[in-house]
């Protein structure tokens, strides 16, 4: 698949308030077939002047998400505390099941949520690269050396503590909401079955943009920080939706 319909098909599967927070990939691509003749040094400027507002996009975009997933992670927690503290560690009565089945319905969107942003990272840091590979082909210049280093120093590239809160969910219901506590609420949430395939969709995308290929180059995403695969399974034991739903 090429790249731009595989951007296109990221952003119709991602939230609806995160479309315009991707790469401008189609008005770049726009830009580069412009230039009509090797050895435009002049567009340079222009066009790294362009990659840098998309790149501030990216970045403030991220950071803010990250900060909001630090803070509803914080208080997803605390309501499980509370709730525990209530209730006990296993209590059979229904009202703290229901209460349960609620928390792990909101942390199931959550870590379908912080899979996304971390595609996210991945779609437009490879959408970078793309473009300014076609950007040098077109004027024979040589850029991609020194602006891949550093976009690897810019936020929207640093998904560490992101794949750390989606690890800390998964442990979570694993071990404190197992299914059992499910009283089929989940099930009949239309919104989380969307982020359930979504977020699986968008987990099937970055093993795909790491499979080796005649392109492969140290300019490659870096192999993920979350094993995509344990990813997966875990979607699939946190929900009742089936992968062949996806």
């Amino acid at each position: 698949m090429k790249f731009g319909k595989r951007l296109k098909q990221q952003m119709d599967q991602s939230l609806g308030d995160w479309r315009d927070k991707f790469l401008s990939y189609k008005e770049l691509k726009k830009m580069v077939n412009l230039i009509s003749s090797k050895g435009a040094l002049e567009y340079d400027a222009q066009f790294l002047n362009l990659l840098d507002h998309e790149i501030d996009k990216f970045n403030a975009f991220f950071i803010e998400q990250e900060e909001d997933f630090i803070i509803r992670h914080k208080e997803l927690q605390e309501r499980i505390s509370q709730v525990i503290h209530k209730w006990g560690p296993q209590p059979s009565h229904m009202e703290y099941k229901e209460e349960m089945t609620n928390i792990r319905k909101q942390i199931v969107n959550f870590h379908g949520e912080m899979v996304l942003l971390i595609n996210y990272s991945n779609i437009n840091y490879t959408g970078l690269g793309k473009i300014v590979k076609k950007y040098e082909k077109r004027t024979g210049g040589v850029l991609r050396v020194h602006f891949i280093e550093r976009v690897w120093e810019q936020p929207f590239f640093t998904t560490d503590l992101i794949s750390k809160l989606v690890k800390d969910c998964e442990t979570t219901i694993e071990t404190v909401l197992p299914p059992s506590t499910a009283t089929g609420i989940f099930h009949e949430e239309e919104a989380a079955k969307a982020i359930f395939r979504n977020s699986v969709a968008a987990l099937l995308s970055m093993q795909e943009m790491r499979r080796g290929s005649s392109t492969y180059s140290q300019f490659s995403l870096p192999p993920l920080n979350l094993p995509d695969f344990e990813l997966i399974q875990s979607l699939q034991l946190i929900s009742p939706i089936q992968i062949h739903h996806v």
